[in-house]
Formats: C-alpha cells, structure tokens, sequence
C-alpha cells in the first residue's frame, strides 16, 4: 500500500502544480515571455488535437454504419474518445514541465508522446482501411 500512496501523491503535486499558478511563478526567474507564450501556443495545438479526436470519437459512435466486425463502430469510438482525453492531460503536463524548465534554464523536457500518437493514429487508419475495404468486399 505504501507505494500506491506515494504514487497518488505524485500525481496530486503533478495536479496541484497544473492548478497553482503561483507555484509556478515561485520556481527559477521570469523568463522572456516569448518564451512563455510559445509554450502556450503549443499547449493550445495539442488540445485542439484532443478535442478533435474526441469529436472523433463523438462522430464515430453516432454517424459510422455497422462495420463487418461486431462492435468495431464503439471500439473506434471509444478508442478515439479515449486517446482525446489522454492528449488532453498529456498537454498540460508537458506544459507545465516545459514552464518549470524554461524558468529554470534547463534543457526542455523530452518527449516520444507525438511519436506514441503518430503511431496510434497510423494503426488506428489502417485498420479502417481494412474494415472499409472487407465492408465492400462483402457487399454490405
């Protein structure tokens, strides 16, 4: 029990420094707010990036037809729901982590998350290539 105490105790710091802005400012210098705002705007583009997937999602469960495989329609639709939302909390954390090592002159926080989505949504394409092309095989 004491490492799932440690572990929720990570994440609600991780949360309360998204929420505090003033934990922010108390950490490194102000930086140039060029800087500040660059990271903002990235921030913003991945969030539109979840909103779209969730939208995605949205779409999905409601306008797709039945595909060949059973459920397929709700697993793509959950599965896009829920990569939306994970982009969502994704972006501000590395916002946040970007922030703190702006402010404290530090190299900028690494990241395989774009690469990880890229993938997922490369997988994600060809396997509806796949259902569109066996829908039309089977003539439904």
């Amino acid at each position: 029990m004491p490492a799932a105490k440690r572990i929720i105790g990570v994440v609600w710091q991780a949360i309360r420094r998204w929420f505090d802005p003033s934990d922010l400012d108390s950490v490194g210098t102000t930086p140039d707010y060029r800087f500040s705002l660059a990271n903002e705007r990235t921030f913003l583009a991945w969030l539109r990036t979840g909103l779209a997937l969730i939208a995605g999602g949205l779409a999905a469960a409601q306008f797709l037809p039945p595909l060949p495989l059973r459920h397929l329609r709700e697993a793509i639709a959950v599965t896009l729901l829920l990569l939306g939302g994970t982009v969502a909390v994704r972006a501000v954390d590395h916002w946040s982590r970007t922030e703190q090592a702006i402010r404290l002159g530090q190299r900028l926080p690494a990241s395989r998350f774009p690469a990880v989505l890229a993938l997922i949504v490369a997988v994600g394409a060809l396997l509806l290539v796949v259902a569109v092309l066996a829908r039309g095989v089977s003539g439904r």
